[in-house]
This record gives structure tokens, C-alpha cells and sequence, in this order.
């Protein structure tokens, strides 16, 4: 079941946003759900293939924490 929120804006950003929804051709409620959805999925969440690579590195991570605690660095700059 669809849900309702409440937002409050800044007369500026209304507009920005309604500007973004008529060039869409879509209501701003719409477009901000639209929006808010490909922000969420695109910007947020890590996709197989990245997840893959961030593991990867999780033995160079461990070994980095390891020397960390260990004493074993040496800050340069």
C-alpha cells in the first residue's frame, strides 16, 4: 500500500525540482520517487561485481590492520 511524507522545501529547491519533473513529464511526487529510487539503487548499494573486487582486498586490508597494531609503519610527508 502506497505510503505519504511529508517534505519541507526551500522555495529554490521546489523549483528545482519541479523543473526536473516537467521536463520529465512527470507530478514531482512521481519524480521524486523516481529519483530518490535511482539515487538509492545506483549510489548506495554495491553491485556484485563491486562487492567482488572490495573482497579482493580484504587479506591486504587484514595484513595493513595487522602491521598497524603491530607498530610496524611509518608515516611520510
Amino acid at each position: 500500500m502506497a505510503k505519504t511524507i511529508t517534505v519541507r522545501l526551500e522555495d529554490s529547491v521546489y523549483q528545482i525540482f519541479k523543473r526536473a519533473a516537467d521536463g520529465q513529464k512527470r507530478t514531482i511526487s512521481n519524480y521524486l520517487e523516481f529519483a530518490t529510487l535511482n539515487y538509492t539503487v545506483n549510489e548506495t548499494i554495491v553491485d556484485d561485481v563491486e562487492m567482488n573486487e572490495i573482497l579482493g582486498f580484504e587479506k591486504d586490508i587484514k595484513k595493513g590492520l595487522s602491521d598497524i597494531s603491530a607498530g610496524r609503519y611509518k608515516i611520510i610527508g
